[in-house]
Parts: C-alpha cells; structure tokens; sequence
C-alpha cells in the first residue's frame, strides 16, 4: 500500500485506462465474427476468411486486454488511486471501490473465459464470457460512465479530470 494516496492517475494509469477502454470497447461491438467462426467449427466447417481474421483479432484484443490488465493491477497496487470525493455518499464510496474491482477481475475472466472457449473448446466458458461476464461489463461500463456524469454535472468534482488532465 503507498505511503501517501496519489491526486491523480499516472500518466501510465491514464494511458493505460484509455487504451483498455477502446480495446475492450471494441471488442464488445465487434465479437460477431467470433461467434460465427466459432458456430462454423462446431458444425465441421471451416470458417470464412473474413470470419477467422476477425476471429482472431477478437483474440488478440482480449489477450491484450488481459495483459494490459494485469499491469493496470500491479501499477494500482503500487501507487494506488486518488481517493474519493468528500462530497460522495459513503455507500456510494463503497459502491465505486466494489465496481472498480469487479473491472479488475472482468480484465482477467473475460479474456481467460475467451481462451477457454475459442482455444480450447470450453463450452461452459464460452457460455460464461458471452453471456454474465458480457453483460457485467455492459452494466459497469454504463455504471462507471453515469457516475462520472454524476460526479462533473451534480457534486461537480473533478472526478473525471483525474483521468484526462492534471
């Protein structure tokens, strides 16, 4: 734990943040490919061209992601993160430390439920990562983004100028 709670992100834990966002943001609008080579193994064919390429891409995201994800965890627990605004709820101090954690482990599950299923055959996995791990994401995406929102336009913190400047 550091001796002293930082003000703001690294501009390694920004780089990082936002790098992560468009990879994961991408990935999330685009698995269609994936889910169409998948169906073609399964059925004994051989995908198209177009389908594997982008099939793998999916892949190579998500390990990315994971990867990323991972050094996100270890910078956080070295340097820390800013703490919370005075202005907000202790629930909802509670609330953002559980979500952000729950962020922690989706960078890891959803790429390790990922390999499971397109590298190995893992239905169970692949039912996992497509379905609750999916989702999960989805809600804490637009939790994370709302919150955000809160933060700027209601307690008008500088919440969010903690991740893009300063």
């Amino acid at each position: 734990m550091p001796a002293m709670t930082p003000t703001s992100y690294s501009i390694l834990q920004k780089a990082l943040h936002w790098s992560m966002a468009l990879l994961i943001l991408f990935n999330l609008l685009f698995a269609d490919a994936m889910e169409e080579a998948v169906e073609a193994y399964e059925r004994g064919e051989v995908p198209s061209a177009e389908d594997l390429s982008s099939a793998n891409l999916h892949a190579y995201v998500g390990i990315t992601v994971l990867c990323l994800g991972l050094i996100r965890l270890a910078v956080r627990l070295i340097r820390g993160a800013p703490a919370a605004p005075e202005e907000e709820p202790p629930i909802l101090r509670l609330a953002s430390k559980v979500a952000h954690w729950a962020f922690y482990a989706l960078f890891i599950l959803l790429p390790f439920s990922g390999i499971g299923k397109y590298y190995f055959g893992n239905d169970v996995a692949g039912e996992v990562h497509g379905g609750p791990l999916k989702l999960l994401m989805w809600a804490l995406i637009v939790v994370h983004i709302a919150a955000v929102l809160v933060h700027q336009f209601y307690w008008k913190t500088s919440v969010a100028q903690r991740m893009t400047k300063g």
